[in-house]
């Protein structure tokens, strides 16, 4: 079926989606607009109006599928993180995803969005629970709250930092190597974090044996 088919029937929004992320991948952000996304698709000028308001609308609905598309990549990394290692794994898949997509990524997290998009802010909430989650896994003792918006600042800093040409991204493994390497740092640095994650570490074990 044919965009312009699907539009009329009744799938312009989803062919409007499609439009929007072919053009991200072809051009960046640049090459974004309502009306480039009606060409695409095969529709008039005015027809995507009747979904998206403004570009910010359009943009908050592709940024909602990259979060969700994110959030089920992390939670492919591994069934159930629940250690440091995990969280390392997972950070790891992170920036995989901000390389393997990155005209998505910056619409993500670098374009303007609509404050009011419901759709946009759960799928932004989901990805902060789930980190939440590991971190309180993890480590215990810790402010979740707190130490999870810490992880996802540095985590969230190395993706751009790979995405800018700042760090090596010759091979995937070097990838990881640096982004496991950070993240383990930054629980080596923090003696409280290091002795939680110690004894968690070691009062599972003895539940073991």
């Amino acid at each position: 079926m044919s965009q312009a088919a699907a539009y009329h029937h009744g799938d312009l929004r989803a062919a409007c989606l499609r439009a929007a992320r072919e053009l991200l991948e072809e051009d960046g952000s640049a090459g974004l607009s309502l009306r480039a996304v009606a060409r695409r698709a095969g529709v008039s000028a005015t027809a995507p109006y009747r979904h998206y308001a403004d570009r910010d609308a359009l943009v908050s609905a592709v940024a909602a599928e990259g979060y969700r598309e994110l959030a089920a990549s992390l939670a492919g990394a591994h069934p159930s993180p629940s250690t440091p290692d995990d969280l390392a794994a997972v950070a790891v898949v992170y920036v995989g995803f901000a390389l393997e997509h990155p005209a998505l990524f910056r619409a993500m997290f670098a374009e303007p969005c609509d404050p009011n998009s419901e759709e946009r802010v759960a799928a932004t909430a989901a990805i902060t629970e789930y980190v939440r989650g590991i971190v309180r896994a993890a480590f215990p003792g810790s402010d979740a709250e707190v130490l999870s918006t810490t992880v996802w600042a540095l985590v969230h800093g190395l993706a751009f930092l790979h995405l800018d040409g700042k760090l090596d991204t010759s091979t995937p493994e070097v990838v990881a190597d640096q982004v496991r390497s950070a993240v383990r740092a930054l629980f080596t640095l923090s003696p409280a974090l290091s002795q939680t994650a110690v004894a968690d570490r070691a009062g599972g074990d003895a539940a073991q044996r």
